[in-house]
């Protein structure tokens, strides 16, 4: 018989099927499949080697957030491929990576061991609703990933054979979401509820906590204008519940430190993390992001202006009421907290030093090609203890946070809002988050539409760079009249006594109907019969 090596478990759908032999890395000699799933930890290898497949944002892009993709940033490096989002290049030959094969191949391998977790040599035995838990966990949300950008796609729940047919036509939008939900519902009734009840050694592992977070992300989504085409209440309480389930399980609660949700140097398995990816030692977030004039940073993510002007003021009104105390000549000063704690302006501090965007200031535009192209830079994210381009180097450890507490009471208030109006529990839910960076609470009294504007602010306030507002915009169904504007950035320049702030284009940007939603590749088109272009593609 002849040996097939490892790489032959990266196809997409096709599981080893044969009786031929195979080698691993981890194994000295070639072993048959039988074998193999008798190997004491080879299963739990296999669901190992599933979580590899969850991306973090802070590089997917060559170096870019998908921040800049949106009206949150802009990229310094102008010429980088995160730029198809915003000017019209976008298409299915070029769709900036490969999520689409990435995600179902995240798929196939849960399913490749959920195939054979009931039979495998996995000690203790009792361990295998867990992981049997964690792998439906995992197939929820590498659908759920597909889901949010292309809408119903291929559902796949068992590893393929050869000679299956794989000419498969993609699901219905809601079919698509039910198999996202009935894998959380399934891996709830078998994992630990959070990281307080799971062995430190499962630290980082999927909990009944995180499968519920997916949940109420998925439903949000499904109640949401882009995918509710006729504002199906019944959708929005299905999604409010689901949030509230969480909520009232006190798996989890708001972390005190706003600024160190994102370090796990400093607060480690912190409270308000429900599911991350793994937190790896590094500095290559500072390298990207941090401003140019530390040790040769390339200053990429660019919060625009739009975003600046998003953050309140300290005593809770937005800076384009008369009564707020906004001072234009002034404009970084009694802000909400999170404005500092998110973005670096002309004269904030990083690292103790400060920040210099004025025009001729070390850390302008005007320096050097990877200047601000806005007059910012991202703070969030950024360690002080980082360091690079000086010997000895140092690392921070961090990972990308994919659900945390605050988006599930921001998931809440959205969807109770939308299915009853602001009732008391949707100012409650608002306010803590507020409540903890010192904002006052809403004001009381406010419609149904005036709560919709401050929860959709919020949630850009609160989940500034964490990958939500490139896809609450869409499924908002606002995307025309948000992203197809022109983005802007502020230049300073002094009169010889004071500083002089004036706000100017960066860009100018395109959004259209077709937009909504991604592209499928060209690529996976030409392979099928069935699976059919997204509109306007």
């Amino acid at each position: 018989m002849k040996k097939i090596f490892f790489p032959i478990l990266l196809f997409i759908l096709l599981g080893a099927t044969s009786c031929d032999f195979m080698k691993f890395d981890f194994y000295d000699g070639p072993v048959t499949e039988a074998q193999f799933w008798k190997l004491n930890n080879s299963a739990r290898g296999e669901l190992n080697q599933a979580y590899a497949y969850i991306q973090q944002g802070y590089n997917s892009y060559d170096g870019a957030l998908l921040a800049a993709g949106c009206d949150e940033a802009v990229n310094s490096n102008l010429n980088s491929s995160v730029n198809i989002f915003n000017n019209g290049t976008w298409s299915p030959l070029n769709t900036l990576n490969d999520v689409y094969a990435k995600n179902y191949n995240g798929i196939r391998q849960v399913n490749v061991f959920l195939a054979h977790a009931n039979t495998a040599n996995i000690i203790p035995a009792t361990d295998i609703p867990r992981l049997r838990g964690e792998a439906f966990f995992l197939r929820a949300y590498y659908h759920f990933e597909l889901l949010k950008r292309y809408g119903g796609v291929i559902i796949v729940n068992k590893v393929y054979n050869p000679n299956d047919t794989l000419d498969l036509p993609r699901s219905t939008f809601t079919e698509t979401t039910n198999q996202i939900i009935n894998d959380c519902d399934s891996a709830m009734l078998v994992l630990p509820l959070s990281i307080a009840t799971s062995a430190s050694s499962d630290y980082g592992r999927a909990t009944k906590a995180a499968a519920m977070a997916l949940k109420s992300r998925t439903l949000l989504y499904a109640a949401s204008p882009l995918n509710n085409k006729n504002n199906d209440i019944t959708l929005w309480q299905k999604a409010a519940a689901a949030a509230k389930e969480l909520i009232d399980s006190k798996a989890h609660s708001l972390y005190t430190s706003y600024a160190d949700i994102f370090n796990y140097s400093v607060a480690p398995y912190n409270t308000e993390v429900i599911f991350a990816s793994s937190a790896d030692n590094r500095n290559d977030i500072e390298i990207n992001n941090a401003p140019i004039s530390f040790n040769g940073a390339l200053g990429r993510t660019n919060p625009t202006q739009e975003l600046v002007d998003a953050y309140e003021m300290k005593n809770g009104l937005p800076i384009t009421d008369p009564a707020s105390g906004y001072d234009p000549r002034n404009p970084y000063i009694n802000r909400d907290p999170r404005l500092k704690l998110s973005i670096l302006y002309n004269g904030s501090l990083y690292k103790g030093i400060q920040v210099s965007t004025y025009l001729g200031g070390k850390d302008a535009g005007d320096q050097s090609i990877n200047g601000t192209k806005t007059g910012y830079y991202m703070a969030k994210f950024l360690s002080a203890s980082a360091t690079w381009n000086i010997t000895p180097t140092t690392l921070v450890r961090r990972p990308w946070v994919i659900f945390r507490y605050a988006e599930i009471l921001l998931n809440y208030a959205e969807a109770q809002n939308e299915a009853v109006g602001p009732d008391a529990t949707v100012y409650s839910a608002i306010n803590q988050i507020r409540t903890r960076v010192g904002m006052p609470d809403l004001p009381v009294g406010l419609t149904q539409d005036q709560m919709r504007q401050r929860i959709r602010n919020e949630r850009r306030v609160e989940l500034a760079f964490e990958e939500h507002r490139f896809y609450d915009v869409p499924r908002w169904k606002i995307g025309e009249q948000v992203f197809a504007q022109p983005v802007t950035g502020m230049k300073i320049t002094s009169d010889g006594t004071n500083l002089i702030y004036s706000r100017f284009t960066v860009e100018t940007r395109v959004f259209s109907e077709k937009n909504y939603l991604f592209p499928f590749p060209q690529s996976e088109i030409n392979k099928t019969t069935k699976l059919v272009q997204n509109p306007g593609w």
